[in-house]
């Protein structure tokens, strides 16, 4: 295992206050909880919290800040934030307004995220959620029930964001985020695997010129393995895919994300987008923004995620929406 860390045990800690000691304009470390929250005081607003096992940077923590989430809980690699950190999130961003979760569909997760809320609502705080699927690769996962929960989260953050940062109550910010959920799909695949540094070895292994289709941001298996083919053969493949559930027609707009999973150089990603455009452009599909990039990795697995996002006026209006955060800058 070759990583630039000191101890295992010690990598999540020290990204924390990394990110925090980098960005002080943008994000607050809340002391003695792996939490990183909107800096400054709580804006009174409905504040978004959302988060997950580490690993997955810029998610979940690059991406607080103005227009985004208020809050971050980062469990360790590829494990769920406990119950108590999630409750913690929720007490340091409450702005008297409410707060609304925006899990990613993984049983930990879902499990520890609904405990929480039952927390805060003893309490007697406002908190409600949202449980993101838009993974078309496969139905159950070893993880999941269900669909699991990938890239398309970020635009949950980004669309849900916007509304709370526009005054949107509670209500108004979850149907927004539901809203997005449902019109939002996302594939992706793996040419390698990653090493989670508690384990020290490859997760999975994959033959020289074997990838895996429809693999998971944790290393779950995807749909089949198979011979490494062409970047549009295999964007072709994954837009097959996504295209087949989510119902576009002519004159349709949409938002791509192109997302690396933490090895695939940018430029192979823009090889890959250019595909996806030219894919949607000859259905007669106007793409009014494109994201290229890392935005939700799998440490340094190489490989990408496609993500294509329905968009009609209002969701339109929330997607080009200002933000500010240390993952995602849009003016």
């Amino acid at each position: 295992m070759k990583k630039l860390i000191n101890k295992p045990e010690n990598v999540v800690e020290e990204m924390l206050l990394g990110m925090a000691a980098a960005h002080p304009q943008y994000l607050r470390r809340i002391e003695g909880f792996s939490i990183l929250a909107r800096a400054g005081d709580p804006v009174k607003k409905v504040a978004l919290v959302s988060g997950g096992g580490s690993g997955h940077e810029p998610a979940h923590g690059g991406f607080v800040g103005k227009g985004m989430l208020d809050g971050a809980v980062a469990g360790a690699v590829f494990t769920s934030p406990t119950p108590d950190q999630v409750y913690e999130a929720i007490k340091a961003v409450d702005g008297g307004e409410g707060v609304l979760l925006i899990i990613k569909n993984y049983t930990g997760d879902v499990l520890n995220f609904e405990m929480a809320i039952e927390m805060a609502q003893e309490e007697g705080l406002l908190v409600d959620k949202v449980v993101i699927d838009d993974d078309v690769a496969v139905e159950n996962s070893t993880w999941t029930v269900g669909r699991r929960g990938i890239a398309g989260t970020v635009f949950v953050h980004k669309l849900a964001g916007a509304k709370a940062e526009a005054g949107g109550d509670l209500a108004e910010v979850k149907r927004i985020a539901e809203k997005v959920v449902a019109n939002v799909r996302s594939m992706g695949m793996a040419l390698s695997p990653c090493i989670v540094p508690a384990a020290g070895k490859p997760s999975f292994t994959l033959a020289e010129s074997e990838v895996e289709i429809g693999m998971g941001i944790h290393g779950e298996p995807g749909t089949h393995r198979e011979k490494l083919r062409t970047a549009d053969e295999t964007a072709d493949h994954l837009m097959g895919k996504i295209l087949s559930d989510l119902a576009l027609s002519a004159g349709d707009e949409v938002a791509v994300m192109v997302n690396g999973l933490g090895g695939t150089p940018i430029m192979e990603l823009y090889v890959i987008s250019n595909r996806v455009l030219h894919i949607l452009a000859a259905a007669g599909v106007k793409t009014i923004k494109t994201y290229v990039g890392n935005y939700m990795t799998s440490l340094e697995m190489a490989g990408f995620s496609l993500t294509v996002l329905k968009l009609d006026d209002e969701l339109q209006s929330l997607l080009l929406a200002p933000a500010d955060t240390p993952g995602l800058v849009q003016i």
